[in-house]
């Protein structure tokens, strides 16, 4: 926002931090995360500290003893928000994602030789494993961790010389004892839980009121091809839409377990068991290509003169499957669990290019299945306005909890921005 801009909104700024600050103890420190998140939403081409200092005319240190030294719980912030979020808009769909943060040195915390999705390729990064609240009209970037590599756990070391290093590394950074190498899919379970289980944030989880639509959980290919985690969202009660690769191996819906005659002679009944191997999904959804179907998800931006009102249509097919992980548990019959198979097959291709397993009904439609495969564009458009718009990525402090902080104020800011573009009294931030 221009500082004119600023100038305008400043009285609902001021109300929604106090708001979501309000658990911050002091009132120097609430004044201090306005101050933060006001530098955040200032145009500028740098969101770092120095840079937002000089613009609000302040003394950087401010800033800086504010994120880094100031005792102050940024996961009071992060549930303050999400709450807010979630009383003012539906939630459709719990989207899990991770984004790289690209870094030059090796001191900021958790930063590793890794591979980034938003590098396209291994680079000197931190990952951000991410949890966001989700509509066709809005999100929210609510819960956040900080990914971090073996290289920075000491329990991981080859051998005590490692150890003592990488000790070294997580004191100077602030990483705590309880911080240690996880699976970016663990991490993103434990935000669910924290968001939405027992003793959490009391956001909305997988069973709600009677007649109430239930969130979703989605994610990409990088968490969907996990079967524990999919196994991990079905014990928690959380239907899914989880992006594959089309060589996860599966049966057709409609196969039955048979059970092998019995031989002559003493011993076990033999196990029923599937008629031969399981297909990929690639060969099930090729086999099923009569199934095609084209569906319109959502509206776009982009109007062409092809394409006037900007529709977002593609080509689909969506059969029943039974995934064959040996991982999954069978029934007493030996039968798997039937879900969907949902595959995207666009006229120019020779054979579907995505596709996405879900727990969704078996009456649940076509378009619906489409609709909430796709709303990961949500999230890309989060990161985007996170990062170019509001500093995400421009922090360069060098402690695990500045870190934190400073993803929280960006959520925040971020938060306020969508509360002013979905209020139609109030004019939208450019």
């Amino acid at each position: 926002m221009t500082p004119q801009e600023i100038a305008e909104v400043r009285p609902r700024l001021l109300a929604f931090a106090a708001e979501m600050l309000g658990g911050l103890p002091r009132k120097d420190q609430r004044a201090a995360g306005e101050l933060y998140v006001r530098g955040l939403l200032t145009d500028g081409q740098r969101k770092s500290m120095q840079p937002m200092a000089a613009r609000l005319g302040v003394d950087h240190q401010r800033l800086q003893q504010f994120i880094t030294s100031s005792t102050w719980d940024y996961a009071t912030v992060r549930r303050n928000v999400a709450r807010h979020f979630a009383a003012s808009q539906p939630v459709e769909a719990l989207v899990v994602d991770d984004t790289g943060f690209p870094k030059d040195g090796p001191a900021s915390p958790c930063v590793a030789r890794q591979y980034s999705g938003t590098l396209g390729k291994i680079g000197n990064c931190q990952i951000g494993v991410s949890v966001h609240l989700v509509n066709e009209r809005a999100s929210c970037a609510a819960d956040w961790r900080l990914f971090c590599p073996q290289s920075w756990d000491d329990h991981a070391a080859a051998d005590e010389a490692a150890a003592a290093g990488i000790r070294c590394r997580r004191e100077r950074a602030g990483i705590p004892d309880e911080v240690r190498h996880t699976e970016k899919w663990r991490l993103a379970l434990a935000m669910i839980d924290e968001m939405t289980g027992p003793g959490g944030w009391g956001l909305p989880g997988p069973a709600t009121a009677a007649g109430a639509a239930r969130p979703v959980a989605v994610a990409d290919a990088g968490y969907g091809d996990n079967t524990t985690f999919r196994l991990e969202l079905e014990a928690r009660g959380w239907p899914y839409v989880l992006a594959v690769k089309g060589t996860t191996s599966a049966y057709a819906g409609q196969a039955r377990p048979v059970t092998p005659a019995r031989r002559g002679g003493p011993g076990r009944p033999r196990k029923s068991a599937y008629p031969g191997p399981p297909a990929s999904l690639r060969q099930l959804a090729i086999a099923s290509a009569g199934e095609i179907r084209q569906v319109t998800w959502r509206q776009g931006t982009k109007a062409t003169r092809g394409n006037p009102s900007a529709a977002m249509t593609s080509w689909f097919l969506a059969i029943r499957v039974r995934p064959a992980n040996r991982d999954i548990p069978r029934a007493a019959d030996s039968s798997l669990p039937e879900c969907w198979l949902l595959a995207e097959w666009p006229p120019q291709a020779d054979e579907p290019t995505d596709y996405w397993l879900s727990t969704l009904p078996s009456t649940t439609p076509v378009t619906e299945l489409v609709r909430l495969a796709k709303i990961r564009w949500r999230i890309e458009h989060d990161y985007r306005e996170l990062k170019h718009g509001l500093g995400l990525d421009h922090f360069e402090g060098r402690s695990f909890t500045g870190w934190h902080r400073h993803i929280t104020l960006a959520a925040l800011a971020q938060a306020f921005c969508t509360t002013i573009r979905t209020d139609p009294k109030a004019p939208a931030p450019g």
